[in-house]
């Protein structure tokens, strides 16, 4: 633990004070479900652009890019130069399918493709996956509030959880816009602070960062352990396309893969697209996150880096334990180590600020979507119908407080693990929980056949292969046991795999006379986004 000083104790008040008060102004302004979960569809694309920039950057970015650059390379940065493709692609494509119909939910688009089964199938792989990313992304959070307040990790999971859902819950979809934009301010800034005192400390500057990191292959893009004496192993990684090895072009296959999966399917994305004024102002939204997002993304990697040379320049045995894991230390303390022990007053407090905004700018955005989702897709659609929308509008508020119990037992979880970097991990959990909804969309955009029999049965055969890949990654299955391919492989091939079944089993059955009319790329009309 590290004395806190006045200084960054004002910064921090002020900071919690401002994003409170936000979410309690919004809660006022919250009078339908159309307002709690899309903001009346009002949203101007500048501030949409931000709030998907803060969403897409999270914790995750702040603290396991660092993190992962600081123990290894520049390896799991690959994935991210392939966003611009499929913004590309989405704007052109996928935007058309969600601007039409007045959509709220994501898989409200698979209902009218496929039936009510595939669009709870979807909803449901869709919230698992948004509660274990942002019991993730507590973690992570936790780890910073450790360092700087020397409370028990679960504590801290604990008090962020609890903070954080307090203002989405109350404020909705406005409350998490908006503050995501002031969020991707304060972390842009507190992230440029220590690069610029970095920089200014080391002898040799910029150029010695550069030196350091050539020589010693940080900069490179192959995968790597770290030895006991902090030097790294470079692992057998090449260009080639393998499904039995992490290499450069399958980790670029990865991202293309992952990002178009972000643009077509994911609710964080979707209803973004739905809560903007126009078409045009949500093309603008898409592009702007990209131009964004990717320079931050490499930004954040680079001080990893700049962290090690720091380090090297200026041994301390803590950074050398987080550098070799010994003892358990992990990784993505790196960043808040430092900023608590070697910024000064007032700038630390910045930064500190900076990454309880990256965490929170995620955390409130998949919280305000499982409501949606849970009420849109579940709830109001099957379960409860045909009651006035102030009902569902209570309900959501309650469903958001649920689901911020779950995150928290989900990070309390993660908490007690032991990771290689949480960067590492965090391709782990994404390529098992994908449940094949990129392949479901792409058979819905793409094809003219198939209905819920097919996708049911490419459904079963993706899940069997997921549950045989989660047996193998636990240990109830011998390492080599057949497939024999690597876990980061596991949603990739699961998604060719729904695609592929679903395309051949709906080719194969009688097909059922339904109107596909802007369903898919083959039968669209003249009628225009909205």
């Amino acid at each position: 633990m590290v004395e806190v000083r006045l200084l960054d104790i004002i910064v921090l008040v002020a900071y919690f004070g401002g994003i409170s008060l936000a979410g309690l102004w919004f809660a006022h302004r919250n009078k339908s479900t159309e307002d709690y979960f899309l903001g009346g569809r009002n949203f101007p694309g500048w501030a949409i652009g931000l709030s998907m920039v803060g969403t897409s950057i999270s914790s995750l970015t702040f603290m396991a890019y660092p993190a992962d650059a600081y123990k290894t390379t520049w390896f799991r940065l690959l994935p991210c130069f392939t966003l611009p493709v499929a913004v590309v692609i989405a704007s052109i494509w996928f935007l058309p399918f969600f601007r039409r119909g007045n959509l709220t939910s994501a898989y409200e688009y698979l209902e009218g493709r496929f039936g009510p089964g595939t669009r709870v199938y979807a909803s449901c792989v869709a919230i698992f996956g948004l509660i274990f990313r942002v019991g993730g992304i507590l973690f992570l959070l936790s780890l910073l509030v450790h360092e700087l307040t020397g409370w028990d990790v679960r504590i801290c999971i604990i008090l962020g959880g609890l903070f954080v859902s307090f203002y989405t819950v109350a404020g909705g979809i406005e409350a998490v816009v908006w503050t995501d934009v002031v969020q991707t301010i304060v972390l842009l800034l507190g992230g440029l602070a220590c690069l610029l005192f970095i920089i200014n400390d080391l002898p040799g500057g910029l150029r010695q960062i550069f030196d350091v990191a050539i020589a010693d292959g940080k900069f490179r893009f192959v995968d790597a352990n770290v030895r006991a004496d902090g030097a790294l192993e470079f692992l057998d990684t090449d260009w080639g396309i393998s499904l039995m090895r992490r290499t450069g072009t399958m980790m670029l296959l990865l991202g293309l893969t992952g990002w178009l999966t972000e643009y077509s399917s994911n609710q964080n994305v979707i209803q973004r697209y739905c809560a903007v004024k126009t078409p045009r102002e949500a093309r603008k939204a898409m592009w702007m996150c990209c131009c964004f997002s990717v320079p931050i993304w490499t930004y954040f990697m680079f001080l990893g880096t700049a962290f090690y040379v720091f380090f090297k320049a200026h041994p301390d045995p803590k950074a050398f334990a987080l550098l070799t894991g010994a003892d358990g230390a992990a990784a993505e303390q790196i960043l808040p180590f430092f900023v608590l022990h070697y910024l000064p007053a007032g700038l630390s407090g910045l930064v500190v600020a900076a990454v309880l905004a990256a965490a929170m700018s995620s955390l409130d955005s998949s919280i305000n979507a499982v409501a949606t989702l849970s009420i849109v897709d579940i709830y109001r659609r099957h379960l409860v119908k045909n009651k006035p929308d102030e009902h569902y509008l209570r309900m959501a508020r309650c469903i958001a407080i649920v689901t911020s119990a779950v995150m928290i037992l989900v990070a309390l979880w993660y908490s007690s693990l032991e990771l290689k970097t949480f960067q590492d991990m965090g391709f782990i959990l994404a390529a098992l929980m994908g449940g094949g909804i990129f392949g479901l969309f792409m058979l819905g955009f793409l094809t003219t056949w198939g209905d819920g029999r097919a996708v049911c049965a490419g459904v079963v055969l993706t899940m069997v292969y997921t549950v045989w890949m989660v047996a193998k990654r636990i240990g109830w299955l011998p390492p080599g046991a057949f497939p024999d391919t690597d876990e980061y492989y596991t949603g990739f091939i699961a998604n060719i795999l729904l695609f592929l079944v679903g395309f051949a089993v709906g080719g194969l059955l009688p097909a059922k006379k339904r109107d596909l009319t802007n369903l898919t790329v083959w039968t669209q009309d003249d009628t225009p986004l909205v």
